[in-house]
């Protein structure tokens, strides 16, 4: 696979793909699909040296998906903490690449000055949740019933792990 700094002729493929997760109410608290203009700042707050934003290819150049690294509360203490997302097309899901695209970003930690990584993933999203625990990662908090989701309260549980 593989896994380059996303441009941002990348972005509108990026959009694409987050949208794709909205209506099954499992991966984003989003009830709506977002703009290509909403992320935009989203995205320029990405670098390659210590908050990446991949896309992920594989040996055919066919786009998988893409990774993201975000800043963990936005305070200077917290810079060695970061939020992982990890979104893959439809068509690639359940073919392991999800495990794939987690586990190379786990080795690229130290290399990012990441010392801790959180995974937010809501509670209905079990087959998240079991990705990311077969990655090393533990629940350290669940926020109970915190999302309204079509009139549904959802939880979230909040993974880490050490690197």
């Amino acid at each position: 696979m593989i896994y380059r700094d996303a441009c941002l002729d990348d972005l509108p493929f990026i959009v694409d793909v987050y949208n794709a997760t909205i209506p099954s109410r499992l991966v984003t608290a989003d009830t709506s699909p977002v703009t290509v203009a909403d992320k935009l700042e989203w995205f320029h707050e990405h670098n390659a040296t210590h908050r990446p934003l991949w896309i992920v290819q594989d040996g055919n150049n066919n786009k998988i998906g893409w990774v993201s690294f975000q800043d963990f509360y936005g305070r200077p203490a917290y810079q060695g903490t970061a939020e992982i997302s990890i979104y893959i097309q439809e068509t690639f899901r359940k073919k392991g690449y999800g495990r794939e695209m987690l586990s190379y970003s786990i080795s690229q930690c130290p290399t990012l000055g990441i010392e801790t990584l959180l995974g937010f993933i809501f509670e209905q999203n079990t087959v998240s949740l079991q990705l990311f625990y077969a990655q090393g990662f533990e629940e350290w908090g669940n926020l109970k019933d915190i999302a309204l989701l079509d009139n549904k309260k959802c939880s979230l549980k909040i993974l880490g792990r050490k690197i």
